[in-house]
């Protein structure tokens, strides 16, 4: 079934999609709205690790909607899984066009990121640090 509301919790990142982030169709590039997604999921993945964290990898991203020039641009996070040195945190990412309060969810992907010490190298997660939902 597809979702047709956003997640009802504050979105980790709101922004605008602007002209210098477009292709020649006139479209957001996928690549802008990726590293808006890495950016939400880079403040969780520090904000759970309390402190440095790298991203190792993404899955697959689907592109279901196009984002124009003008659109809102809300990133949910939601983390699923903590290992010893890594976390796996999913990010959704919906738009809502310029003076509309209709939402339409533009693509998910599950972000990797390892805890890093002042070194570069994994460190391990407290014990703190929770998942955001039981699965």
């Amino acid at each position: 079934m597809m979702q047709t509301q956003p997640p009802k919790t504050a979105p980790a990142i709101r922004t605008i999609a602007m002209p210098a982030d477009t292709n020649s169709a006139g479209d957001i590039f996928g690549g802008w709205l990726m590293s808006q997604m890495d950016l939400a999921a880079g403040s969780k993945a520090a904000f759970t690790a309390k402190g440095r964290c790298a991203t190792v990898a993404v899955d697959a991203m689907q592109f279901l909607q196009p984002v124009k020039v003008g659109d809102e641009v809300s990133l949910f996070t939601e983390l699923l899984k903590i290992g010893t040195s890594s976390m796996i945190i999913r990010v959704e990412a919906w738009r809502r066009r310029t003076h509309t309060e209709t939402s339409a969810k533009v693509t998910s992907a599950d972000f990797t990121f390892v805890a890093l010490d002042t070194d570069g190298k994994p460190r391990k997660i407290g014990n703190e640090a929770a998942p955001d939902r039981n699965e």
